[in-house]
């Protein structure tokens, strides 16, 4: 599949309408965003059962900052709307695959279930 460009306008319907995607914030006069390009599209051609997205950074700053990105290129990974994995910097092809799996691996219901109680323990911080 095709990598797809993410804009404030689209960012929604992408992320809430697939179950798994892949995001690569980047910047055309990025260094190690140039050398990540290749291997996050190549992954998209293996992997054409899940959603690989880029969000320019310069084009988009709206939601490079609503995800407070400080260092890119980053990717983020964002499963069932909640997102899984968030890291700064070129992830060499080997890594990118190996992180691709664990995701694939993880229990999204205990993934939600320990969203939930972080959410219940800040709301009880947050009473106290």
């Amino acid at each position: 599949m095709s990598t797809v460009e993410l804009t404030k306008d689209n960012f929604d319907e992408i992320v809430s309408g697939n179950e798994f995607v892949l995001i690569d914030f980047w910047a055309s006069w990025c260094g190690p965003c140039r050398q990540f390009a290749p291997v996050f599209e190549q992954a998209s051609e293996r992997h054409d059962d899940l959603v690989f997205a880029k969000v320019d950074t310069e084009a988009q700053q709206e939601l490079a900052a609503a995800f407070e990105i400080r260092s890119i290129p980053t990717l983020m990974i964002v499963r069932d709307n909640i997102a899984v994995f968030a890291q700064p910097g070129a992830l060499p092809e080997a890594a990118l695959e190996d992180v691709i799996g664990q995701a694939r691996k993880l229990d999204m219901d205990e993934v939600r279930k320990s969203v939930e109680a972080a959410k219940q323990a800040e709301g009880d911080a947050a009473a106290s």
